[in-house]
């Protein structure tokens, strides 16, 4: 869970914990009039557990203060909307999802990725991308809308050459080796990647695998501009917008850029890669 997170929901819990105090009630007692177990009323003040809107609206009845449920939730909805479940998000299926990263883009002049574990989408063949989905609906147990979310994708790639769009794009290496496809698919991929290089709107970075790494080569994410960084985890999108946490995945950023390498060198790199897989 995200520090930024975290730290809302104990914010949260904080409040919660005031209020209780505040109309004279015991965690227990708060508990019997809620019909609640205790250790729920506990790990709701600790931040141990995340609180919905409807247990804030009744605690804030149970407290015998109704007029505090609007400041409850507001405070909910803000952290919600920096921790994005994937659950929440792909109720709908991947396009959804897709179509709302493509108003980030349409928003953003400059770009910048770091992604260790497969190619970003905005390099994704439709194949290799397809792939991809189909993986994840079967992991969230999503709506099986792969088609739909594959063309959201590959039409978003338009702005790989529209002028005054930068894309900085850095990957590892391992990324490249990651069979989540069959080998002709990636062979394809890797033979798109190549062809990316040279555009006047990316500039594409590869992290070879014997390379010193200045830190871990940890979550996939993306800065968009600077005001805007969206991380990925397996449960869940962080949406971050404060300045100290668009600085430090800058520096993240900057930091595993000045560990790639570039141009001829992502070449032989991406070619390595590519005769790994043999004669396909």
């Amino acid at each position: 869970m995200s520090t930024d997170f975290q730290q809302a929901r104990v914010a949260l819990g904080m409040r919660l914990r005031e209020l209780r105090t505040e109309g004279g009630l015991t965690g227990r007692q708060l508990a019997g009039h809620l019909g609640w177990t205790q250790s729920k009323v506990s790990k709701l003040e600790t931040g141990r557990q995340t609180a919905t809107h409807d247990d804030l609206n009744a605690w804030a009845v149970g407290v015998g203060q109704p007029q505090a449920a609007p400041e409850l939730v507001s405070r909910l909805r803000t952290f919600e909307s920096q921790s994005r479940s994937w659950r929440r998000q792909l109720a709908a299926g991947h396009r959804p999802v897709q179509d709302r990263l493509t108003v980030e883009y349409e928003r953003s002049t400059v770009m910048r990725a770091w992604e260790g574990s497969m190619v970003v989408g905005m390099l994704q063949t439709a194949d290799y991308a397809r792939h991809v989905f189909s993986a994840y609906v079967d992991l969230h147990q999503s709506p099986r809308d792969v088609e739909d979310a594959v063309r959201s994708r590959v039409r978003r790639q338009e702005s790989l050459y529209q002028p005054g769009k930068r894309y900085e794009i850095i990957m590892w290496e391992a990324a490249l080796r990651a069979m989540v496809c069959p080998p002709g698919v990636m062979a394809a991929q890797l033979d798109r990647l190549s062809g990316v290089i040279g555009l006047d709107t990316v500039r594409l970075g590869i992290v070879p695998c014997g390379a010193a790494l200045p830190l871990p080569p940890a979550n996939g994410f993306w800065l968009y501009d600077e005001r805007l960084a969206i991380v990925e985890d397996w449960h869940a999108e962080l949406w971050l917008d404060q300045p100290d946490s668009l600085a430090l995945y800058l520096r993240v950023w900057e930091s595993l850029a000045g560990a790639a390498v570039y141009g001829s060198d992502a070449h032989k790199v991406i070619a390595r890669c590519r005769r790994a897989l043999g004669s396909v």
